[in-house]
Order: structure tokens, then C-alpha cells, then sequence
């Protein structure tokens, strides 16, 4: 500041001396020549002055307009001027170094976050309201199996309508998408998402490939299945053999059969009747696994559906001794299903409550629907029975797996496949020796 002051009054001095020099060449002189250049030099060291003083301001401005335009190379001296303007350079050096530091920094977190979105095993696509491409990861790429991807709707190359299949996914929500190839068809399960940024919309693709997953569980279910009917169906088979055999061995005797060995013949015919129609009854209960109809949907309440499953279950849990009771939070609880499919899934674990039960002591069943803390319809089905262990929990809902004699095995199956077609599941909370609890989640 003191270099300033001194560099102001030396100035203002020169200046006043030629102000003075001027005067006196007017009164004492005819020299208008040297008025002129005089005039002019006054002229000039006005505004010399002027740009002078000025200078702070074209700093502030040259500082701020780095800030706006990002421009982080430039700097200010910060000796010759005063302590005060060399205060503030300084000030301004520091906070264009710290602006420097915090671009340095965010290019430097945004390569890293960058490196891994392109190394993470899920397929993600940024696109903005254009469909223009701001973003595609390497797994996007190998699933999509393209090199570069410019706009959203350059997916169609890859397979006919999936630009707007993506398009069309609700932000949110998860759908899967075929794609054909040429060799194979790949499914892929889609997650959508939607921000803004810098006052634009992007929507951001997740994709994964589930194909794997898909056909391990699929040649599990198989595998299970397959053991199941073979166990069921060698079960009915392989008496029906041994019978066949000794039914021909004895006709084989011919003339010489005796009363007694006739009676045995018609026994082993009636046993052999009697399998096949069980084996027949099997295949019938197979398919009806097949053959479940489409939910027909509307609102009712649930504490109507169950006064209906009271009404109809309360005489043969009466006469087993077993409490069985109903409640709904709130009362005015609706659900929109189908309710005769949904009264038959709760048929289903009612009376697969009652067997659990009826063999103990102070048997009951408790059946509750109230609202989750994600806002979803809830039914619990609660029994005190003696619980279902680990390895059985795995298979109840396994076609014909039954822990009944008389059972079929398809009960649950079916109930499983009926809140699938709603929309919804069905789980199993179980411990040995305390109970267990069915829940259906719409």
C-alpha cells in the first residue's frame, strides 16, 4: 500500500507541475505548439492515473472471471504494489490454488469412480433425455456385445425393440428383456433410475445377465422333481410288478389251481387295481399343477374372507379341540386379488395348521393380516405345533413332497404358485418344538 501511495503522489505531482508548466507557457508565451503537446501529455497522465487507480478492479475482475470460466493457471504478484495489494493477490493466489486442488481432486475421484463402473460385474448405461449416451461400462458392452454405443436407440441393432423395452421400464422397477442372437438368447434383468444433473435428466440403466442363475435353478427344480416322481412313481410301480409276476407264475400252473390260490389271484388283481388308480390319481394331481386359472381380480376386504374361512373351518377345528381365531389391523384392511383363489391357499395351511397341531397340547391357530413396514398386505398364519426342521422347510413347497400319508404333496405347491400370479409369495418361519408361521405377502 505505501508503494501505491508514493507511486499516486509522484504522479499527481508530475501531473500538477505540467498543469503549472501549461499555465505558465500560456501567460508569458506565443508558443501554441508547446500548449498542444503540453495539453496532451496532461491528457495522458490523467489517464495513466485513472488506469492506475483502476487496477484493483481489472485484478477482481480478471480473478473472478478465472473462477467462472475454470480458468486455474492464472496469478497475481504478490510484491511491488503494498502490503495491502500484496494481502491481496496473496489472497486471491491462495483461493485459485484451492479451486485448483478441489478440480485436481474431483477429476481424480471421478477417474476412480469411473475405473469402477468399468470393472464392476453389472452392466450400467447413463443416457440422457435425447437417449444420447453419456456413459457405458465394459460389462454393458459385453453383454450388449457392442464396442461403442453413441444413442440409446442404436440397441435396436442388437435386438429388434430393445430401446424401447428399456425405455418403457418404470424408474424403480425391475423387468427382464430377451435378447436374440443369432446362436443363443440371453435374458437380462433391468433396474432403472432416474437423476438430474446439471438441470438435465439422465436416466441410468443397471443391467445383469440372470441366464446362469436361471438354468441352475431350473436343472435344480428338475432334479427335485425328477426325485419326487421317481419315488412316487416306483412306489406304485414296483408292487404292481411283483404282483404281475406271481399272477402269472401261478396261472402258468394251469388246471391246478386251488381255491386258495384263485382267492390269491383276485387279491393280488384288486391290489393291483387299486395302485394303478392311485398312480392314476398321481398323474391327475400333476396336472393340476399345470392348470392353475388366471387370477380374477377386485377389492374385497379380508376380514369378509376371513368370516367366510370361520364359517367354514370352525366345526372341524372345534371338534379337534383346537383354538383357532382371526384378526385384522386395521378392520377396514382391503386387498385386491382374486378371493377364491386366495381362500383356497388359506385352506390349504388351515388345515395343514390343524394336522401340525392336534396331536398337542393347548392346540391353537392364529391367523392375522395387518399392513408391513414396506406397505405391504400381510397374512400370518400362526401354530404352536412342534415346528418343521431345516431339511423339510427346504422341500414343502416341492411338487408331491409330503411328510402325510395321506397327503398329495401338492397343496402348497399350488398355494406357492397362486401368490406368484398375484404378484405377491408365500414364506415359512419354522422352530422345532415352539411352531411355525406362514406368511403370504401381497
Amino acid at each position: 500500500m505505501k508503494n501505491f501511495r508514493l507511486n499516486i503522489i509522484a504522479r499527481i505531482i508530475v501531473l500538477s507541475l505540467t498543469i503549472f508548466l501549461l499555465i505558465y507557457t500560456v501567460q508569458n508565451t506565443n508558443l501554441t505548439a508547446t500548449v498542444i503537446i503540453i495539453v496532451f501529455v496532461i491528457i495522458l497522465q490523467v489517464a495513466s492515473i485513472i488506469k492506475y487507480v483502476e487496477m484493483t478492479n481489472r485484478e477482481l475482475t480478471r480473478f473472478f472471471l478465472s473462477i467462472k470460466h475454470s480458468d486455474f493457471s492464472q496469478t497475481f504478484p504478490e510484491h511491488g504494489l503494498g502490503k495491502s495489494f500484496n494481502e491481496l493477490s496473496s489472497a486471491f493466489n491462495s483461493v485459485i490454488e484451492k479451486f485448483r486442488k478441489a478440480r485436481s481432486d474431483k477429476e481424480e475421484h471421478l477417474r476412480y469412480l469411473q475405473t469402477v463402473m468399468q470393472h464392476v460385474g453389472v452392466g450400467l448405461i447413463s443416457y440422457d433425455q435425447d437417449g444420447n449416451v453419456e456413459f457405458i461400462n465394459n460389462a454393458a458392452k459385453k453383454l450388449l456385445k457392442v464396442n461403442f454405443l453413441n444413442n440409446i436407440s442404436q440397441l435396436n441393432k442388437v435386438s429388434a425393440g430393445l430401446s424401447e423395452g428399456i425405455a418403457n421400464i418404470s424408474t424403480g422397477t425391475k423387468a427382464t428383456i430377451n435378447i436374440t442372437g443369432e446362436e443363443e438368447i440371453v435374458q437380462l434383468v433391468l433396474y432403472t433410475t432416474v437423476f438430474r444433473m446439471r438441470n438435465q435428466t439422465y436416466t441410468l440403466v443397471a443391467l445383469q445377465s440372470i441366464q446362469s442363475e436361471l438354468e441352475d435353478k431350473e436343472m435344480d427344480a428338475w432334479q427335485k422333481l425328477i426325485r419326487v416322481l421317481t419315488h412316487e412313481i416306483m412306489n406304485s410301480v414296483t408292487p404292481i410288478s411283483s404282483l404281475a409276476g406271481t399272477v402269472n407264475t401261478m396261472l402258468m400252473n394251469g388246471d391246478s389251481m386251488s381255491q386258495e390260490s384263485v382267492d390269491d389271484i383276485k387279491s393280488a388283481v384288486a391290489t393291483i387295481q387299486k395302485r394303478s388308480e392311485g398312480l392314476i390319481h398321481f398323474v391327475e394331481n400333476y396336472r393340476n399343477l399345470t392348470k392353475i386359472p388366471k387370477p380374477n381380480f377386485e377389492i374385497f376386504k379380508i376380514s369378509s374372507l376371513f368370516k367366510r374361512l370361520e364359517n367354514l373351518l370352525a366345526d372341524d377345528f372345534g371338534e379337534s379341540g383346537i383354538n383357532l381365531s382371526f384378526s385384522v389391523d386395521p378392520e377396514s384392511l382391503e386387498v385386491t386379488a382374486d378371493p377364491e383363489l386366495i381362500e383356497q391357499v388359506m385352506i390349504n395351511i388351515l388345515i395343514n395348521a390343524r394336522h401340525a397341531v392336534q396331536h398337542i397340547e393347548g392346540p391353537q391357530v392364529i391367523v392375522i393380516s395387518h399392513i408391513d413396514e414396506r406397505g405391504r398386505i400381510v397374512i400370518r398364519i400362526i401354530d404352536n405345533g412342534p415346528g418343521i426342521s431345516q431339511d423339510v422347510r427346504e422341500k414343502i413347497f416341492i411338487p408331491f413332497y409330503t411328510t402325510k400319508k395321506e397327503g398329495s404333496g401338492i397343496g402348497l405347491s399350488l398355494s406357492r404358485q397362486i401368490m406368484r400370479s398375484h404378484g405377491g409369495n408365500i414364506r415359512v418361519n419354522s422352530k422345532p418344538g415352539v411352531g411355525s408361521t406362514f406368511i403370504l405377502r401381497f
